[in-house]
């Protein structure tokens, strides 16, 4: 289905175009290294479409999206723990480059509503990250929180090509 956002650009990715989500190779690359630091340090084996990159936090699109729009944001330097890694001015810098990612998010894409979480475990995605979800209008309520990221649904299979456009319309939004 054709979505479009606010500044009139048309998505025309399909909501239910979904992988089947596979587990056992999920687990194995999330245990394999940090996949933050790996995308930092430029490894070709953690691709992620970069959106913006400061000193405190890099804002890249997910690899198994939830929704259109679907980013994470986590901190340059690595960290583990939400709260207890940062001093209250560190993670007060953090969760701006959060909120101007959200921001810019509900900018670019017609959003009902937003959802914010960190995941990620010390068995397996150590480094701390935020995802950011923007959850289209319409979706039914059934199909919205939590059944949103059910596993079982699988994830978005996204155009490389549009998942890299928006990636780079959103770092302009962040940036301007």
């Amino acid at each position: 289905m054709a979505r479009t956002a606010p500044d009139g650009f048309r998505y025309e990715w399909i909501m239910t175009t979904r992988v089947p989500w596979d587990p056992g190779g999920y687990l194995a690359l999330a245990r394999r290294a940090c996949f933050v630091c790996e995308l930092l340090a430029g490894n070709p084996d953690y691709p992620h479409h970069v959106a913006y990159r400061d000193e405190v936090a890099v804002v890249f699109a997910s690899r198994f999206p939830s929704a259109v729009g679907h980013f994470l944001v986590a901190p340059v330097e690595h960290r583990e723990h939400a709260i207890g890694d940062f001093t209250p001015d560190e993670y007060a810098a953090i969760q701006r480059v959060v909120h101007r990612a959200g921001g810019g998010l509900t900018a670019l894409l017609p959003v009902e509503r937003l959802y914010v979480l960190s995941l990620g475990s010390q068995q397996a995605n150590r480094h701390v990250h935020w995802h950011l979800v923007p959850l289209p209008p319409g979706v039914p309520y059934e199909d919205q929180q939590f059944a949103l990221f059910d596993p079982s649904r699988g994830h978005l299979d996204l155009p490389d090509d549009e998942v890299a456009d928006l990636a780079r319309r959103l770092g302009d939004h962040m940036v301007n």
